[in-house]
């Protein structure tokens, strides 16, 4: 072999090879399992710290004795660093993938082993196989755009706010109760009036820290109320405008009796408006709303729905099933339960529910994306 065959040889072998790095995170320490696919190397290093994180993968290449040119794959498991360090890492040329953690196979003894380190050599055994054929070894997570994750903020805001609104509700509601006081709705504009003229159950007006503290928990209430319509307005003027697909695909939505403002929203933006459906069976299956049959030798059993996915379209599905049956009672769809399940109790009712809800939510893909209007739905615009 002569000297240029030599170097062309070498240079093949060296762009054939890959480096695999599998990263186990945490708040303090990320430990990185390094591997050639023949043996493996562990490093430590400062959470979020990227400049130590890329030295880390030189001297790993060095150590491999691998070019600078080689290629580089790499995983981590979705949680609450989200996606920011997968965006890095592709900026840098790494072709990473992010882990449905709950995927992800472990040792079914009792008692088992679990480190940092155990956790990040496993990641990269599993990402060496992935990559070598192995493609149902897990659920790879699909990560949106910037922009697909920046439209979430709106409606989880607006989940966040609601749950607050009620927990100051309920405060004001308690503390009232303490005295014997009792005032409908604290909500309302004229609360402060009404709680000038409160009584206790000895007749005695409110006063001191007492009342102060209900004083500013209203305020924080108003703050709290001030927000909700705030955002609110900025939901309706979005999809006025229509200046994005995913606000037009609300505004249809929105055309179906029982589809709402909130509701038209959070399946746009949480499911329909970022996700590239190729079937029904990925829509029920990212909702969680596919059955999980058991059936093992002598026993077979059903186990119920799988529960996994988004379990915000999950909630939000089968509350709007129920509006459905109410709303559309000469859909197809409600009639199938009305014959199905409607002279049954209550349990089978809340089973029928859920195929119910997987059914309309695979019609709504259907509707957004190929137009097709659910068979016997009634549109509100021609209602």
């Amino acid at each position: 072999m002569n000297k240029t065959q030599e170097t062309l040889t070498t240079e093949h072998s060296t762009k054939s090879q890959v480096l695999y790095m599998a990263c186990e995170l945490s708040n303090t320490t990320w430990k990185l399992a390094f591997s050639d696919g023949n043996k493996q190397r562990f490093v430590s290093i400062d959470a979020k710290k990227l400049y130590q994180l890329e030295e880390a993968v030189r001297k790993a290449k060095q150590h491999f004795g691998l070019g600078e040119e080689v290629i580089v794959r790499s995983c981590y498991e979705a949680g609450r660093d989200g996606f920011w360090l997968h965006r890095y890492l592709q900026s840098k040329g790494i072709d990473n993938l992010v882990v449905d953690s709950s995927s992800i196979e472990v040792n079914r003894r009792k008692r088992r082993v679990k480190t940092d380190r155990v956790d990040a050599g496993k990641l990269s055994v599993m990402l060496m196989r992935y990559y070598a054929g192995e493609r149902k070894l897990w659920s790879i997570v699909r990560v949106p755009s910037e922009e697909e994750e920046d439209g979430r903020h709106l409606g989880r805001e607006l989940e966040a706010l609601k749950k607050e609104r009620k927990i100051h509700l309920c405060r004001i509601k308690g503390l009232l109760n303490q005295h014997g006081i009792f005032i409908k709705n604290p909500a309302t504009k004229r609360f402060l009036e009404e709680l000038k003229v409160a009584r206790t159950w000895d007749s005695k007006k409110l006063a001191g820290d007492f009342k102060d503290r209900i004083v500013r928990e209203y305020e924080r209430l108003g703050l709290v109320e001030e927000q909700i319509k705030h955002l609110k307005q900025e939901r309706t003027e979005r999809v006025a405008k229509g200046s994005k697909e995913c606000f037009r695909q609300v505004a249809k939505l929105r055309q179906l009796r029982s589809i709402g403002a909130e509701s038209s929203w959070d399946f746009v933006m949480e499911f329909f408006g970022w996700r590239d459906f190729k079937n029904r069976r990925e829509v029920a299956s990212l909702a969680g709303l596919t059955p999980t049959p058991y059936d093992s030798g002598g026993s077979i059993r059903e186990q119920g729905i799988s529960k996994s996915g988004n379990k915000r379209i999950r909630r939000l599905s089968i509350e709007i099933a129920w509006l459905w049956l109410r709303l559309q009672p000469q859909s197809k769809l409600s009639k199938w339960f009305g014959e199905r399940f409607g002279s049954g109790g209550k349990r089978m009712r809340r089973i029928g529910i859920t195929a119910v809800a997987r059914k309309l939510l695979i019609d709504l893909w259907r509707y957004l994306k190929y137009g097709t209007v659910p068979e016997g739905a009634i549109l509100a615009t021609a209602a």
